[in-house]
C-alpha cells in the first residue's frame, strides 16, 4: 500500500512539473507578444491547464468561483488569445497543448558550431535540462518549476 502511495506521489509530481513548464512556455509566449500577465490571466491559465473544461463557459463559471468581478468576455479574450499563440485548440477542449507528447512543437532550436541544429519539444527541452541539473549535482531530488532565458538583444 505504501509502495502504491509512493508512485501515486511521484506520477502526482511529475504531472506538477509538466504543468507549470505549460504554464511558463504560454506566459512567455504571452509576453512576447506584449500582453500584460495580469491576475486574472493566470487564474484563467491556472483552471485551463488543471481543471476539466470542455467550454469558455464551464471556464468562466470555475473563474466567477474564484473572482466573482471576471466578466465572460475577458474568459473569451483570453481563449481567443491562447488559440493565436497555438496554446490550445478548440478541437483539443481547452487543453494546454505546447508541452504534451501529443505535439512536437519546437521550444528550442540549438545550433551547434558545425551549423547543425537540434529542434527539441518543450518536453524534451525540459527533460534535457532536469537532466542536466541532476547529472552535475545542482538539483538533488528538487523539481523545476520555472525556466528563464536571457537573451542579448
Amino acid at each position: 500500500m505504501a509502495e502504491m502511495t509512493q508512485q501515486k506521489k511521484k506520477k502526482e509530481a511529475a504531472n506538477y512539473q509538466r504543468t507549470k513548464m505549460q504554464e511558463e512556455l504560454v506566459v512567455q509566449r504571452l509576453k512576447d507578444r506584449g500582453c500584460r500577465i495580469t491576475r486574472q490571466r493566470r487564474m484563467l491559465l491556472d483552471i485551463i491547464l488543471r481543471e476539466e473544461c470542455a467550454s469558455c463557459k464551464e471556464i468562466y463559471y470555475k473563474a466567477k468561483e474564484k473572482d466573482s468581478r471576471i466578466g465572460t468576455a475577458t474568459v473569451y479574450r483570453m481563449i481567443n488569445l491562447l488559440e493565436e499563440i497555438g496554446a490550445i485548440s478548440r478541437k483539443n477542449m481547452y487543453k494546454i497543448s505546447c508541452c504534451t507528447g501529443d505535439r512536437r512543437e519546437e521550444a528550442c532550436i540549438i545550433t551547434l558550431d558545425d551549423h547543425t541544429e537540434r529542434r527539441l519539444s518543450a518536453q524534451s527541452w525540459y527533460k534535457v535540462i532536469w537532466n542536466g541539473l541532476r547529472a552535475c549535482g545542482y538539483i538533488d531530488g528538487q523539481h523545476i518549476t520555472g525556466i528563464m532565458v536571457e537573451t542579448d538583444n
